[in-house]
């Protein structure tokens, strides 16, 4: 588990290459139908997957609770990549169902995270970890 913060900021630059790539095929193109698609590549991908890493890593209690670290994990990797794609489906295919069933998967990840960062801040200061991860 000390290493799924390692996993979150891979899975952003993942999304960051993907989102830079297709911005750069838009300009190249200077077809810019697929914005949103980049955005939220960039939005949810790069940027909130890797705040969750480094949250992750600066509250290393939070991955004491296995399942529900890895349920937010899954959810939230797993939806910020299919959420772009599902949104490129609704461009282009005005097929939106991939879009909508990502977009829920992702707000029931980031709810698990809320709601796990409001236990963690209501847990007694004496019950917390220091916020440094062991070597491995």
């Amino acid at each position: 588990m000390a290493r799924l913060p390692l996993f979150y900021l891979i899975a952003a630059a993942a999304c960051m290459v993907g989102g830079v790539c297709l911005g750069v095929f838009m300009g190249i193109a200077h077809d810019f139908q697929l914005a949103p698609v980049h955005a939220h590549l960039n939005l949810l991908g790069w940027t909130s997957l890797g705040l969750m890493g480094l949250v992750h890593r600066g509250w290393p209690e939070l991955l004491a609770a296995r399942v529900p670290a890895l349920a937010q994990f899954g959810l939230c990797v797993t939806s910020a990549a299919l959420f772009p794609f599902g949104i490129y489906l609704s461009i282009t295919q005005q097929a939106p169902g991939l879009a909508i069933g990502a977009s829920l998967a992702w707000l029931a990840g980031v709810v698990l995270f809320l709601v796990r960062l409001v236990i963690l801040a209501l847990r007694p200061a004496e019950a917390r970890m220091p916020a440094m991860l062991p070597a491995e």
